[in-house]
């Protein structure tokens, strides 16, 4: 978040959720996301904190490109969370993809063409 730039958070972010899930002494993927899409009922309360964990990293995200926003580093009709959504989503599915083998190169070669029209939206 700390990026002086909006499109620097999102390549942070990125790149940063590629590095970290695919860890050669680590396990692929991401308990945050993995997690919560295994849960039965009996997991309902880690599933719950799973989607607050979630959720509270995309309202920081959409707050850091409203502030883009508000100081001319996005275009004044970008929609924040719109684009927070996206740039999140894509970094969850980034976590599966790195759990189902997908390899680090692969993986950071989809985001540099996720973020390659900034801003998309």
């Amino acid at each position: 978040m700390e990026e002086p730039t909006a499109l620097g958070v999102a390549t942070a972010i990125l790149a940063g959720t590629v590095r970290t899930t695919t860890r050669p002494a680590s396990p692929r993927g991401c308990l945050g996301v993995q997690g919560a899409l295994t849960a039965s009922d009996s997991g309902q309360e880690v599933c719950d904190l799973l989607v607050a964990w979630r959720n509270d990293g995309y309202s920081r995200v959409r707050e850091r490109f409203q502030r883009a926003v508000d100081d001319g580093d996005l275009p004044a009709e970008t929609d924040p969370g719109l684009l927070a959504r996206y740039v999140t989503t894509f970094a969850y599915g980034i976590a599966v993809q790195a759990a189902s083998g997908v390899g680090r190169d692969e993986l950071q070669e989809m985001a540099d063409a996720a973020l390659r029209n900034w801003p998309l939206f």
